[in-house]
């Protein structure tokens, strides 16, 4: 491992302060740090980001992977002098995330407005629940709270159940992802025009974004989308099927992919069967179809059900859980994993930085900071030239 203040990666070179705490802000910092950008978190003194405590297990690692390659240093946001240090680190950065309330900073003297007087290529990206204007935009919001009114939350489980959640934040991670890709593209604007910009990142809109046509359905047909478990409506045949040894997804919801699906159940004659033989009609006919598909698949197990998709070229694959990401010889030759080394874990096995750049790969260069504020000396002698 490297310096992330000396080191490579796409965005090498770009200074980021991070004011963001829990999981939107501090996951864009992790997709910029990923890339090279040198993070320099801001933390309140002693209890630090709340990320610290979060996690499953005896001792929780999830600060392992949403602050690697960030330096911490402790500062009181709500005191003047906090304030002015976070001025100062501010005027010599590129970027600025920040994911609380909107009005926080205003009130905590570091309106974007005024920072941006002194160092106006600044991009100051504001992830929050609502966005920073409207009428909800004060509006206390969490991850949830937007996938809730983008619609995701709405239709994910069983029509006879309450809604269900997905199992890991995606509202937060989607903002935080669109908050870094608006960074990525300002960036790139002020390579040419010197002017740094706000990027405004509301969770229920990330997630509205990915919504594919629920909102285009209803307004041009008064369709709307409901709970359908583990189908999509009409989209047949793409569901888990049951094997003797326990399940196995498939996705065969196209002419020429059905049609091998049913050359290898050994009924070729259902992919010219008029009930099956379009995708309309074998989205009308989606529960009668699995079914059918579900009698075959329980005569074999998950490992002769593969075998036989592999073969037939029809996209299938097993659910996965993390003992079998890091069993998988395929996660292994991507290096889609990396094993970052821990003073109190011996190591951590982690996701690896994504997407792979081919010329300027993105890497985990340094461990997450275990102590609040254990960089503070070096970030003030290295960006602001004073001494501890």
């Amino acid at each position: 491992m490297t310096d992330a203040g000396h080191s490579g990666g796409a965005l090498s070179g770009i200074k980021v302060v991070e004011m963001g705490q829990l999981i939107a802000g501090p996951f864009c910092g992790q997709l910029l740090g990923d890339m090279g950008a040198e993070i320099i978190k801001l933390e309140p003194p002693v209890t630090g980001d709340p990320m610290r405590q979060w996690g499953q297990g005896d001792k929780p690692s999830w600060w392992r992977v949403i602050a690697r390659n960030k330096y911490s240093v402790a500062v009181d946001l709500r005191s003047e002098d906090g304030q002015a240090l976070a001025r100062e680190l501010i005027s010599k950065a590129d970027i600025l995330i920040e994911n609380f309330r909107p009005g926080t900073l205003e009130k905590w003297n570091l309106d974007p407005v005024d920072l941006r007087k002194t160092n106006k290529g600044l991009i100051v990206v504001r992830v929050s629940g609502y966005g920073q204007t409207g009428p909800y935009s004060s509006r206390a919001g969490f991850g949830g709270i937007g996938e809730a009114m983008g619609g995701w939350r709405g239709i994910v489980g069983y029509p006879d159940l309450p809604p269900a959640r997905m199992g890991v934040s995606i509202g937060d991670t989607l903002a935080a992802t669109y908050g870094c890709m608006g960074a990525l593209a300002a960036l790139h604007h002020r390579s040419h025009s010197g002017e740094g910009q706000i990027v405004d990142s509301a969770l229920y809109e990330a997630v509205l974004q990915i919504m594919e046509s629920t909102v285009s359905d209803y307004s041009t047909s008064g369709t709307k989308r409901r709970r359908t478990g583990s189908t999509l409506p009409a989209i047949a045949p793409s569901n888990v099927y049951p094997c003797r040894d326990g399940e196995y997804l498939i996705g065969a919801n196209q002419d020429g992919v059905f049609a091998r699906l049913a050359a290898a159940m050994g009924r070729p004659e259902l992919a010219s069967d008029p009930r099956y033989a379009t995708h309309r009609a074998r989205g009308e006919r989606q529960e009668e179809l699995d079914a059918l598909i579900g009698e075959w698949t329980r005569t074999l197990s998950i490992a002769e059900l593969e075998a036989a998709m592999i073969e037939a070229g029809v996209p299938a694959g097993k659910i996965y859980d993390a003992e079998d990401m890091l069993a998988d010889p395929h996660f292994a030759a991507r290096e889609a994993l990396v094993t970052v080394p821990d003073s109190e874990f011996g190591d951590v096995t982690m996701q690896s930085p994504f997407p792979k750049l081919s010329a300027t790969p993105s890497s985990v260069r340094r461990p997450a900071p275990l102590q609040v504020g254990q960089d503070t000396d070096d970030v003030l002698n290295r960006w602001l030239g004073r001494s501890a």
